[in-house]
């Protein structure tokens, strides 16, 4: 259990639920953003004393009972449920090291994905592996050293100024949402990975934005159905995304394709036979970190 996490996820939570979402008036002598805690614990069915303690991180780990009643007075979504449960204690978490090893199944799957830009993601949101297609609409991975692979950290870290865009996407902010909400969520699994704690202290320390975002301890997914890249190369290119959890080893599985026949199909073909475009000699915006 999670205390100090756990209760600065219920503040947040009860800070952004409106009174009219539950039934009760916002007058205005009503000073605290969202509800006030009694309110939560009337809508829950708990003592006062008890939920206070919860949000304080000083009350022993709450049974299921108790966070279902919770999970129903805050409106919590499912994502935000599963999250709570996580930080609760009463899920199954995984207290080891996240894994970068990938399946071997999974490497040569890569590589018979005719048309298809096809990469895995650790829980860090680090490409761990790659096909040719994947390196040459975005980056030739292979050249750079593993921490330099690390979306979160090209997104919310760049390095030059054309590092700012990330690949030329055209919803780095909707990325940025994306990525901070996985790294919350690896954050809950992995408590004791000190490359977990690392990355979110780096990025932390490094980037207001981030620590913004952060702060609002938001678990809600987020769904990238299409992305647009502007490549140097070949122009503008608009994929579909899917992704594809690997359950086993918490990583993901991405595929950037796009419909049979189309003028973006034509770019990829064209990208396959181009190849992976040479990596830029890097200028650092600020001094650099050491690598590890």
């Amino acid at each position: 259990m999670d205390k100090h996490e756990l209760g600065a996820f219920l503040r947040s939570r009860r800070e952004r639920l409106r009174p009219e979402a539950v039934g009760l008036v916002a007058g205005p002598r009503r000073r605290t953003p969202g509800l006030r805690r009694e309110e939560v614990a009337v809508l829950a069915h708990i003592s006062t004393e008890y939920y206070v303690r919860l949000e304080q991180g000083r009350a022993p780990r709450p049974s299921g009972e108790v966070l279902a009643a919770i999970v129903g007075a805050l409106r919590l979504t499912d994502a935000e449920s599963d999250h709570l449960h996580v930080l609760a204690g009463t899920a199954p978490s995984r207290t080891g090291l996240h894994r970068r090893d990938v399946r071997p199944s999974i490497l040569a799957l890569l590589d018979r994905l005719p048309g298809t830009a096809a990469f895995v993601t650790s829980a860090t949101i680090e490409v761990l592996a790659w096909n040719d297609l994947a390196a040459a609409l975005m980056e030739d991975f292979g050249r750079l050293a593993p921490r330099e692979r690390n979306l979160a950290r090209r997104v919310f870290l760049p390095t030059t100024p054309a590092d700012r865009p990330l690949y030329g996407i055209s919803d780095a902010a909707g990325f940025r949402r994306h990525a901070v909400t996985r790294l919350r969520a690896t954050h809950a699994r992995y408590p004791r990975d000190p490359a977990v704690l690392g990355l979110v202290a780096e990025l932390r320390e490094g980037s207001p934005d981030f620590a913004r975002r952060w702060d609002r301890h938001d678990v809600r997914a987020t769904s990238m159905l299409t992305k647009t890249f502007h490549h140097r190369a070949v122009g503008e290119i608009t994929v579909d995304c899917d992704s594809f959890a690997l359950t086993d080893r918490d990583q993901h599985l991405v595929l950037y394709t796009a419909p049979a026949g189309s003028a973006d199909a034509d770019r990829l073909a064209l990208l396959a036979v181009l190849g992976p475009a040479p990596v830029p000699a890097r200028s650092p915006l600020r001094p650099g970190r050491p690598a590890g």
